[in-house]
């Protein structure tokens, strides 16, 4: 299974829309997400024999979003993430909420 279909399929029990990169539907929350790293966690023999893979989970809202949070999160880490990050932000131009986390899977 790839990296983003188990994004994906983990995120499905929340009922909301879930997008690599870009979302472009109509939806008051939802989610998007993307990997900005991905590099070698361990070795033998001169093999990688696992890969981190780092992620960014970003919710949009244009309400509150704690509950969607919560729930990424617990859903994200019984799948075997680790979050190392997370930050509020408010975007203006859209009235939108949005909560970035940051996340390692290593595989």
């Amino acid at each position: 299974m790839s990296l983003n279909s188990l994004i994906i399929n983990t995120l499905s029990p929340l009922g909301i829309p879930v997008s690599f990169q870009k979302y472009s539907g109509s939806a008051p929350t939802y989610i998007t997400f993307f990997c900005y790293n991905e590099r070698g966690e361990a070795w033998a023999e001169n093999k990688e024999i696992a890969t981190g893979f780092y992620i960014q989970v970003d919710v949009w809202s244009k309400g509150d979003y704690t509950t969607v949070v919560d729930r990424v999160k617990e859903l994200l880490e019984t799948a075997g993430f680790n979050r190392t990050f997370s930050t509020e932000l408010y975007e203006d131009e859209t009235a939108t909420f949005h909560k970035v986390m940051r996340l390692v899977y290593v595989n």
